[in-house]
């Protein structure tokens, strides 16, 4: 996937404001979309301002957005978005525009018709590890010696991550570096503990694998016989993803992405990946453009899968559980209990199996990151252990 929106930095702000309800479903939405102006280019700003209101506002009404759209002066005029069909804008007035600096500003108030949402798992958030990813041809990192590029890649995409207003929530392990290329074959050999062992870490239901495929730069742009003129290329960046279930190993997403942008400096210049000298060249500006497309598609990804968790402790009739309000929790929430246990198949490989029980837990105390649940009815509970699986019952729509 290619972006040519490379040379703005978009600041996301989340601001979508519900204005009033003009039927069940179509109903105004105010947002204001930033950007930062880059080599005087207002309208360039401008454009990406009103691309981040619009995504805030479709965000916000509960569209799934897995890139972000380019309105010019109010007329769509590429197709860099793919909306999935749960929320469609049917007026956008523009109530404001305002320039501070080096920032374009403007609000938009948008008249959408959004369907119910389908997906009852939604409601609850998910939390997955973002692990560092893996940088694999080294020897494209030797201009400006970027060989950090992949941990402070994995660092931005986390906090895009953070920064948006989404159900897929964040976890940080990119310190440390993962060999990942198995999980990015064909042959699935790849290592079910390691996968066990960054969810109990983090306690994460969900870990998010990455390689960079290439960070190679093109032929120099400008003329060698105009020796006045500085040195100038054109820098690809591709990368890969895939997401994995750390409580069944299961393979629930993967994607590539690519962009590219003009690296201004030196062939001698060592560039230091974590400085904002980086991250605000058109280079730094059309990666961190691509951590908005890939967040989006993540939350697409894991928005209907379920939030399950384990129990941690038992105690006479209380039970305590690694969900809590973080994950969308309330009191009086009803879980469900599963039995997690493991078949062996012909290559000796242990696979987690899923045995369902009768129980149910209701929550009677809730904290940030975890649970006191009890028997409902103070019914006796058969067979409980800890490491058991608790999923959320969640009310039909």
């Amino acid at each position: 996937m290619s972006r040519s929106f490379s040379t703005v930095v978009i600041k996301m702000s989340v601001a979508a404001l519900l204005i009033f309800s003009i039927s069940s479903y179509a109903q105004w939405f105010e947002s204001t979309g930033h950007a930062q102006i880059q080599n005087n280019d207002v309208a360039m700003a401008k454009s990406a301002a009103i691309k981040d209101a619009i995504t805030q506002a479709l965000v916000f009404s509960g569209a799934k957005v897995s890139s972000v759209q380019t309105l010019v002066d109010g007329v769509l005029t590429q197709d860099q978005v793919k909306i999935s069909s749960h929320g469609e804008i049917q007026q956008i007035e523009m109530i404001s525009e305002d320039t501070k600096g080096e920032v374009f500003a403007i609000t938009l108030r948008l008249d959408i018709f959004s369907e119910p949402e389908q997906c009852v798992q939604s409601q609850f958030n998910k939390f997955i590890a973002v692990t560092q990813s893996q940088l694999n041809n080294r020897e494209q990192a030797r201009m400006g010696q970027i060989f950090d590029i992949n941990k402070s890649f994995s660092k931005q995409l986390y906090n895009t991550l953070n920064n948006l207003d989404m159900t897929a929530k964040p976890i940080a392990y990119f310190n440390s570096a993962i060999k990942v290329d198995k999980y990015f074959s064909q042959q699935f050999d790849y290592s079910n503990p390691l996968l066990e062992e960054i969810a109990n870490r983090t306690n994460a239901q969900y870990v998010l694998f990455a390689q960079v495929t290439s960070v190679a730069t093109s032929d120099k742009l400008n003329n060698d016989y105009a020796f006045w003129q500085d040195e100038s290329y054109q820098r690809h960046f591709a990368i890969e993803f895939t997401l994995f279930n750390g409580d069944n190993y299961d393979q629930i997403w993967q994607n590539r992405y690519q962009t590219h942008g003009l690296w201004p400096f030196d062939k001698t210049d060592i560039i230091d990946v974590n400085s904002p000298k980086f991250w605000q060249s058109p280079y730094g500006q059309a990666i961190g453009d691509l951590t908005h497309t890939i967040s989006y598609d993540i939350q697409e990804a894991m928005a209907c899968m379920p939030t399950t968790g384990k129990i941690l402790h038992l105690e006479n009739d209380k039970i305590i559980i690694n969900l809590g309000k973080a994950h969308g929790l309330k009191k009086g929430q009803m879980l469900s209990i599963a039995h997690h246990n493991y078949m062996t198949d012909v290559a000796g490989n242990k696979m987690p199996h899923k045995i369902t029980t009768l129980n149910t837990l209701k929550v009677e105390q809730l904290y940030q990151h975890s649970a006191i649940a009890i028997s409902p009815n103070n019914t006796p509970l058969a067979g409980i252990q800890i490491n058991d699986i608790v999923e959320i019952i969640s009310p039909e729509l």
